[in-house]
């Protein structure tokens, strides 16, 4: 049942992925077919953006869903989504139907990442995720040539109309294979936001969005790249594109696992720093054919490599918003997408050479790492397991499984794991804290030992004026005890004058 489960929800992201890539390599069709410039056929990739960015946010509307009939009700949108760009008559529908499509695409991957989590043994949750997300990197080996084959042999509509068989099938695969495993705890409108007051899913968000933009420079001007820079013939160009799809699914899948072992953190910010020194070797070695086929392929690869730790590190740090977290992670990578197409066209535009594109790709590649190493650093381990995080709430009547991360991790005590949280983040304010006024109260001390050495403090002087003010005090204290031994040596008196008398 888990594997099934997470096959399904690959099934999913599949879908999303021809969705999304296939649509460059229909600008040309779109613009015959529509009487259209290729400049505004580009518009259905923006439009296509735009509904991503949207559902990122419009998931919160659906919070009170338990999980498995969210994700029915995303399938369902993105077969209408689909299905309307199929049969559109017009490029303005198009548009309308393509923003339809992209609804479901962040929120998609939001909820999947929350439920492959909890499909999956303790400690493997990255894994799962990977699993999941592996469909997006198989749509770049087949998908998308597969979409352009066929609107050149037979009508860029057919490859959507795939798309919605194809999302037909998810839709009952879902049903079948995934188990219901319940939903996330509803912390209410206001409090779906409160985790954004950390700067820690900031960070996160920031080393996507800039990440990809810096892989995106190189991908997206891949072909430019392969045959001006590094003189591949154009025929061989297609052929690069495969392996460079391949490397996509082994790094995801590796990359998982090695999450599974280290911490998500540690994983992203490892690659993304590889990923500078990649695309930094193309801009300086790229020349040779070998040495840029070999760079290119392998940053391809950390583009997935580094996408699974960062959905499931904003799970972690998203307590309570776990489902706007995540789908707002899409959005980042979206953006970064367009942002890394803009940047990387720069030196097109300004005639400069080739090999900046990879360059101003690597300077945004390294803000990006820099956020990841900040968060990794300060932040991460703050955070608990994001399966620890998640409050599912247990009351719904969900079967458990046996050795399922529900039974494993007690999601039904989100009171509990949601005041472990502040705690943590509490004892590490306190502990920085404890540390300054350490570091103070010695430094005091230092400079209180070197006034010591050269004059008395004002404690001393308020000392010796206190002894020196009790002294007369004592001496009183002396003198009235004295007076009975004198009475004692006056009575005495008398008695020694009678002596003396009788003497």
């Amino acid at each position: 049942m888990l594997i099934r489960g997470l096959i399904a929800l690959a099934f999913g992201t599949l879908g999303l992925g021809i969705t999304e890539y296939v649509a460059m390599g229909l600008l040309p069709y779109w613009a015959e077919g529509f009487n259209v410039s290729i400049a505004e056929s580009g518009h259905a990739i923006s439009a296509y953006a735009l509904g991503v960015a949207i559902g990122a946010f419009s998931i919160i509307l659906m919070r009170t869903m338990k999980l498995k009939n969210i994700l029915l009700v995303l399938i369902v949108m993105h077969i209408v989504g689909n299905a309307l760009t199929a049969f559109a008559p017009s490029f303005e529908t198009m548009l309308g139907a393509r923003f339809i499509a992209g609804l479901p695409h962040g929120a998609y991957f939001g909820v999947g990442s929350i439920i492959a989590q909890r499909l999956a043994a303790k400690g493997k949750g990255t894994s799962a995720v990977a699993i999941m997300v592996a469909g997006m990197t198989v749509a770049n080996i087949f998908g998308v040539p597969l979409g352009t084959a066929l609107a050149h042999s037979l009508s860029w509509r057919t490859i959507f109309y795939i798309v919605v068989l194809w999302g037909v099938l998810v839709l009952v695969s879902v049903m079948m294979w995934v188990r219901d495993v319940g939903k996330i705890k509803d912390t209410g409108f206001k409090g779906q936001f409160v985790f954004l007051k950390d700067p820690a899913p900031w960070l996160v968000l920031a080393a996507t969005m800039l990440g990809n933009a810096g892989i995106f420079c190189m991908h997206s001007y891949i072909s430019p790249i392969l045959t001006d820079f590094a003189g591949i013939p154009l025929e061989m160009v297609s052929a690069v594109l495969v392996v460079m799809g391949i490397s996509m699914v082994i790094c995801n899948l590796v990359s998982g696992r090695l999450c599974d072992r280290f911490t998500p953190g540690l994983v992203a910010t490892v690659c993304q720093f590889l990923a500078i020194f990649m695309l930094l070797g193309i801009a300086f070695m790229g020349r040779n054919p070998v040495l840029c086929v070999i760079f290119a392929v392998i940053t391809a690869g950390l583009l997935f490599a580094i996408s699974s730790p960062e959905q499931v590190s904003i799970l972690r740090v998203s307590p309570g918003g776990m489902l706007l977290g995540a789908s707002m992670v899409q959005a980042a990578f979206n953006l970064g997408n367009a942002l890394g197409a803009y940047v990387g066209g720069i030196p097109f535009t300004l005639n400069m050479d080739i090999s900046f594109v990879t360059i101003f790709g690597a300077i945004l590649a390294a803000v990006g790492a820099t956020a990841l190493l900040v968060y990794y650093k300060k932040h991460e381990s703050l955070f608990p397991d994001p399966a620890e995080t998640d409050t599912a709430d247990q009351q719904d009547g969900v079967a458990q499984g046996a050795g399922s991360s529900l039974e494993t991790h007690e999601f039904g005590m989100s009171d509990e794991l949601m005041a472990k949280y502040h705690a943590q983040k509490a004892a590490a304010y306190a502990a920085k804290a404890a540390k300054a006024a350490t570091y103070n109260a010695i430094h005091e001390a230092a400079a209180a030992n070197t006034t010591n050495e050269t004059a008395p403090t004002e404690a001393q002087v308020a000392a010796e004026t206190q002894v020196s003010a009790e002294t007369p005090a004592v001496t009183d204290e002396v003198k009235a005890s004295e007076p009975p031994a004198k009475e004692e040596k006056e009575e005495a008196k008398p008695e020694d004058a009678k002596t003396s008398d009788s003497k």
